[in-house]
């Protein structure tokens, strides 16, 4: 009996994972959100309990009761950590760093003002409601806190499941993650007073610009020490998994529980420097590992989380009419208080970074849903005897009602609502190049069906069931027609996807530099905002970067350079070699790719001429980087050629991935024997970057004084 009751908490959590594969897989064509499929399963297991329907299976009734009687911090440090780091390491920083003012609006004054009118309504029910006459300010402030933020785990899980635009989606995330964590230092600030942690001499005001700027701050410099380390150490992509891993609980614990500070923001900042500075610079596999590993780790935790606040709420909280009236009337108020708070914000949010629409700002305001970081602070709430009984109940009451009734009442009709403002529109050159693609698909499934009808080993296949396995005929509903505006930007965005694919491939086999691969990800991105309206060659982070060694020409009148200044000069004229040259293999395969569109009849013969356009887009861009680079062939060569000799070298180490690679995909090496082989090349292409740090400052020197003299 004492083995079982050791083996419960593991039989419960393989349980709630059976159960939520079987619900991804009924759910495949269904429009109900995964995530309120399972709040609604752990309400159900709940409410059976409750009522004694496993009485016949005590052990199971004592399991569930031991689930709804779960520690706050178990929520809260277990699952968190998973989660929050997730979805940090998958925002586009590119895309948040332009989000970031409107979601840092909503997370810290507009959490502020949705907490103080919560607090004020509150106030308002004690005074007109009979039972409610113990609420204070504090309780109404700490109650505002708690019940003010959206909470990350439903937010993003529901985004993920939606496919919306990645900017809206990146500002709705990224408001989730931050007003998390103010929400939780907001939450201490009042609910420290009935706690051992009691009153801080610091004012409210700058004990959240500690918590927050000491979060930041730990989390950025524990990415920094993580990736040293992981760039360092030749090892295992395990071993280099592990370590990331391991830092973000380590990162989460020690800010949240030994140093006070905001373990969510501290997360974040880890989470995003890890995306930025470390991918990079981790092996491929390193990466591909990493992505697997974390989507199998956030799908296992929002699964069995969903569950867990089901059955939570459906055991612990007391039912009553009386309360539920109450109920109903602050999940209005914080539907409206979020709408007045996202007005009062507006005129400033329309003006930063991506901007705001009238439609997205209705989105905004629905989609504040609450989920298991409100129940766990509402637990830690219940468990707290110097807290009123009457407030510990209430406040546990309305909290997981509002969590019940955003998951199942706004979680499933924000798609719908989304429809009707016309926010996952897909637009009609998009829809009729698919078409097209389909119809490719469609015309070689049914000449290859017929090939097959004429061999004669398969004279006695059923063809008619066959038949009904060929790509079927694309959807023949009437559309707009598309400007040539729009089927030019569709093409661009095109051209842009093929590009980024192909940086990461060049870089991945050494053919670029990490600085020369991260300025071409950030120019593609730069064009990404426009939605493909901005031509191809309209680069001007590249252009303008190259354009700086125009600075070179005016030190030749310096009598002397330091060694860190040709240090600095050198470094610079290889990365814009390698950044030229790695612009020019893309644009060339851009060539390519406009060569296949045209051939493969995707693009209607009225429509030919807008390759013709982007043709000579490219080309310009060809143009200009072959004047750049051969500016930087004459007036500096030594260390040019230093450059051309980096590539050389570089070339000849991805060579040898390349064999390596078939190799092992012929069976000749075996995956074990190929790592190794694979260490070895890493070794020498370390040796590489070491390298270039060997040429002295005199070149460059020399360089000027010989031209000075001309």
């Amino acid at each position: 009996m004492e083995e079982f009751a050791l083996l419960v908490p593991l039989l419960l959590a393989i349980g709630g994972l059976v159960v939520g594969a079987l619900l991804k897989s009924l759910l495949r064509r269904s429009r109900v959100p995964y995530t309120v499929a399972l709040f609604a399963v752990g309400l159900l297991v709940g409410l059976a309990d409750r009522y004694g329907l496993f009485r016949a299976v005590p052990e199971v009734g004592e399991a569930l009761t031991g689930v709804a009687n779960i520690n706050p911090d178990f929520i809260l440090y277990i699952f968190l950590p998973v989660l929050i780091f997730d979805a940090a390491y998958e925002l586009n920083l590119h895309i948040f760093k332009k989000t970031l003012a409107n979601a840092t609006l909503l997370a810290v004054p507009g959490l502020v003002i949705c907490m103080l009118l919560t607090a004020v309504l509150l106030m308002v029910i004690s005074l007109a409601v009979p039972g409610y006459g113990q609420w204070t300010w504090p309780f109404a402030l700490m109650f505002g806190a708690l019940i003010s933020a959206t909470d990350p785990v439903a937010v993003v899980a529901l985004l993920h499941e939606l496919k919306t635009s990645k900017r809206f989606s990146t500002l709705v995330d990224a408001e989730s993650l931050l007003n998390d964590g103010t929400g939780i230092v907001c939450f201490m600030l009042f609910f420290g007073v009935y706690t051992a942690a009691g009153q801080s001499e610091v004012s409210p005001v700058m004990q959240f610009v500690q918590v927050v700027a000491g979060g930041v701050l730990l989390g950025y410099m524990a990415a920094r020490v993580v990736i040293w380390f992981i760039t360092r150490i030749n090892s295992e992509a395990l071993i280099q998994n592990s370590v990331i891993i391991f830092s973000a609980y380590l990162v989460f614990i020690l800010s949240q529980y030994y140093l006070g500070l905001s373990g969510v923001i501290a997360l974040v900042a880890f989470g995003l420097t890890i995306a930025y500075v470390g991918k990079p610079r981790l092996k491929p596999q390193v990466n591909e590992f990493m992505e697997s590993f974390w989507d199998l780790l956030t799908y296992m935790a929002n699964t069995l989380v969903f569950i867990i606040v089901g059955v939570v709420i459906a055991v612990k909280v007391d039912f009553t009419w009386s309360h539920f009236g109450v109920l109903l009337l602050i999940y209005v108020g914080l539907n409206v208080f979020r709408f007045l708070m996202i007005m009062m914000l507006y005129p400033l949010m329309k003006r930063l970074g991506y901007g705001l629409s009238k439609r997205e700002s209705v989105i905004l305001t629905w989609g504040g849903l609450r989920g298991a970081l409100g129940l766990t602070l509402a637990l830690m709430v219940s468990y707290t005897p110097a807290i009123p009984e009457d407030i510990r109940s209430q406040v546990l009451f309305f909290t997981a009602g509002i969590v019940t009734l955003t998951l199942c009442i706004n979680a499933t009709t924000t798609r719908w609502l989304l429809g009707k403002l016309g926010l996952i529109h897909v637009p009609s050159a998009r829809i009729l190049m698919e078409r097209r693609v389909q119809e490719r698909i469609r015309e070689s499934g049914e000449k290859y069906f017929e090939r097959l009808k004429t061999r004669e080993p398969l004279a006695g296949a059923n063809w008619k069931k066959v038949a009904g396995y060929v790509a079927p005929l694309p959807d023949k509903a009437p559309l707009s027609a598309a400007r040539s505006q729009d089927v030019l930007a569709e093409l661009r965005l095109r051209v842009l996807d093929r590009e980024k694919a192909f940086s990461r491939e060049i870089y991945d086999e050494g053919i670029i530099s990490q600085t020369a691969f991260r300025r071409l990800m950030n120019s593609l991105d730069e064009l990404y905002d426009h939605d493909g309206t901005y031509p191809l060659d309209l680069r001007r982070s590249i252009f303008d970067f190259c354009s700086r060694t125009q600075a070179l020409y005016r030190m030749q009148k310096l009598p002397y350079f330091s060694r860190w200044t040709g240090f600095y000069f050198r470094e610079r004229i290889m990365v814009i070699y390698d950044l030229g040259r790695g612009f020019i293999i893309l644009q060339r395969e851009d060539l390519k790719l406009l060569d296949d569109l045209a051939s493969s009849g995707l693009v209607q013969p009225s429509q030919t001429g807008l390759l013709q356009a982007l043709r000579r887009e490219v080309e310009h861009n060809i143009e200009g980087m072959n004047h750049v680079i051969g500016r930087l062939a004459a007036d500096f060569p030594k260390a040019y050629n230093h450059a051309l000799t980096q590539k050389a070298i570089r070339m000849v180490l991805s060579n040898e991935r390349r064999t390596i690679r078939q190799m092992q995909a012929d069976g000749v090496l075996s995956d074990k024997d190929a790592a190794q082989y694979f260490a070895r090349v890493d070794e020498r292409s370390d040796e590489v970057n070491s390298f270039t740090h060997t040429i002295p400052a005199s070149i460059l020197r020399w360089f000027f004084q010989h031209r000075g003299r001309k």
